[in-house]
């Protein structure tokens, strides 16, 4: 027999409060104390409540919209790279049987300060913001409370994230464990909070191993892995780990690696940052730190949909190595 779902009334009842004050709480309205509220979402957690959100929308009478906000320096690689993908499969698994859509808003890096103040005051329920430097998202948010920030943002802007910097060191140790000298990374943009995390990963790891942190300025693309890696190899002949800042990048330092001649693992241990679809189907199968997107994507849009969010909604999730051939013992 099926088990029955929890109500709303069990809601109430494991948290000590009322239905209509655990109702204010998941709806987000105000005049709810802090530890009430922290009662509620407790209790939410423990009995894996999910509110009816299709009846929500329903009541209210009319179509409501979560906006999907991205940044990208070249706005027309977004339909192609699988983070992407993977953000809008979280995003849409949640809207699924609802009346809630999604609209997408893909901004040119130079356009950003401009487009996102336009996007701020035609927000409909709230807006999940990707790649938004954590100065414009404390921008985005004061002109627009309902927000959240796949990846770390600015203080009092509500986020959720993988823990970046413990994955990247995972990572490096994993390298170094299995008998690799000289591990060196392709980073990601500078600039880049997701990319920052990995960076402060992979040389903190570098230093407690002994050795001198050695990287390559790239991005999230294929093309600067494929740069990197050139530009590392002609530096430092003798590597042999690299740490790629995303799968993407990794899969342009796989074609690098094989150009050079060089074979993985045999040669050069490779590992990866979003354990993608792309570390998967690679040759050989990459070794990759698992970033549970869809999972976060989905968090925040039930946070922006029962009005969860806070500025202190802040988020980590744990970002696990995922080991595969590309990084078998030397």
């Amino acid at each position: 027999m099926e088990a029955k779902k929890p109500t709303l009334e069990d809601v109430g009842r494991a948290a000590g409060v009322s239905r209509a004050t655990a109702s204010r709480v998941i709806t987000g309205a105000h005049r709810v104390s802090t530890k009430t509220r922290n009662r509620v979402w407790h209790a939410v957690e423990e009995l894996g409540y999910h509110p009816d959100l299709a009846a929500r929308a329903l009541a209210k009478g009319r179509t409501e919209v979560i906006d999907l906000v991205v940044i990208d320096d070249d706005a027309t690689r977004v339909g192609s790279n699988p983070y992407y993908s993977r953000v809008v499969s979280g995003i849409l698994s949640v809207l699924a049987g609802t009346d809630t859509q999604m609209r997408t808003h893909v901004i040119d890096e130079p356009e950003a300060p401009t487009r996102l103040d336009d996007v701020a005051r035609t927000v409909g329920v709230g807006a999940l913001l990707v790649n938004v430097p954590p100065a414009l998202a404390a921008r985005f948010s004061a002109r627009c409370d309902r927000v959240v920030s796949l990846g770390h943002s600015a203080p009092g802007v509500p986020s959720i994230e993988a823990d970046n910097a413990a994955g990247a060191i995972a990572a490096v140790e994993h390298l170094y464990r299995t008998g690799r000298r000289k591990v060196v990374a392709v980073h990601g943009k500078p600039n880049n909070s997701c990319a920052i995390g990995r960076r402060s990963g992979y040389s903190l790891a570098s230093v407690e191993a002994g050795h001198e942190p050695i990287g390559a300025e790239g991005g999230f693309c294929l093309e600067a892995g494929v740069t990197g890696t050139q530009e590392l190899l002609a530096a430092h002949p003798d590597l042999d780990g690299i740490f790629a800042a995303c799968d993407l990048t990794a899969m342009g330092v796989l074609r690098a690696l094989n150009e050079s001649g060089r074979r993985v693992p045999d040669d050069v241990a490779l590992v990866g940052f979003d354990d993608s679809f792309l570390a998967s189907v690679a040759t050989p199968a990459m070794t990759s730190v698992r970033q549970p997107v869809e999972h976060m994507a989905a968090m925040a849009t039930r946070a922006l949909l029962t009005g969860e969010t806070s500025a202190h909604w802040q988020h980590v999730e744990p970002a696990p190595l995922q080991i595969r051939r590309s990084s078998a013992a030397a």
